[in-house]
């Protein structure tokens, strides 16, 4: 069975309504092929291999994090992302700071994998989760955590007393780090901090872990896709195997 580009556009907006991204942002349908949809493949990142992929598996559309489309065009080559898309009749709807603060988004996903309950509460213009620890823990345990889950290349600062309440942000979350503190967390898992939000964890005694950016926020890409395939009974919906870290970790 096949649906409208549209039909799946409303139904993520549904799922990150566009009110919550940040002004700056670019989301929703961002190349439009003008094709039926029979199968979506979703992906933290949209690149030439996760092109490639979409178009051998019969994929019409795709579904990601991060926009394809950022700053403004100036002009385009047949070799960049969106004409990649078009030459294949591939659509591509991006839902970014809205689907990291809207509710089973990129920061719910995370939390969840982190031990963190369903009363977290949201931080950083939502874009961020906050809540207790069924245990007290470390900063050097949570970062073998993620290591364990997210995977490598994890760094930390350990905090001076046991990690009760835990705040995360996905991706590039290290300068919501003074935020946290204010609103009484003991650690900061994120993927993105800068030399001097060490330090200031450290000052400060808090927990700082710092798992990639990449790592934090993909695991919404299955997640993301269990939802559509869920709602969309009638079209095939899998998660890209192609989309992985940019980085290689020694």
């Amino acid at each position: 069975m096949a649906v409208s580009v549209q039909q799946v556009l409303e139904l993520m907006q549904s799922i990150a309504p566009p009110a919550l991204a940040a002004p700056w942002d670019n989301v929703g349908l961002l190349v439009d092929a003008r094709r039926p949809v029979t199968a979506i493949l979703t992906s933290l990142d949209i690149t030439p291999a996760v092109v490639a992929e979409a178009a051998a598996a019969g994929c019409e559309l795709i579904v990601a994090h991060h926009p394809v489309i950022f700053d403004a065009l100036k002009a385009v080559s047949a070799d960049d992302v969106p004409a990649r898309l078009l030459q294949n009749g591939i659509s591509a709807i991006c839902m970014h700071t809205n689907l990291d603060a809207a509710p089973g988004g990129v920061n719910d996903v995370l939390a969840a994998l982190l031990g963190l309950g369903p009363d977290a509460g949201p931080i950083a213009d939502g874009c961020g989760r906050l809540g207790t620890l069924e245990r007290p823990t470390t900063a050097a345990a949570l970062a073998a955590l993620c290591a364990q889950r997210l995977g490598p290349g994890v760094r930390y600062v350990e905090a001076a007393r046991p990690v009760r309440r835990l705040a995360e942000v996905s991706g590039a979350g290290g300068g919501f780090l003074a935020e946290c503190i204010e609103k009484g967390a003991d650690c900061l898992v994120t993927g993105e901090a800068a030399h001097h939000i060490a330090l200031l964890a450290k000052q400060k005694g808090v927990g700082l872990v710092v798992a990639g950016h990449w790592a934090t926020e993909h695991p919404v890409a299955p997640a993301l896709a269990g939802a559509l395939a869920e709602r969309l009974p009638g079209v095939r919906v899998a998660a890209a195997q192609t989309d992985t870290d940019p980085f290689v970790y020694l």
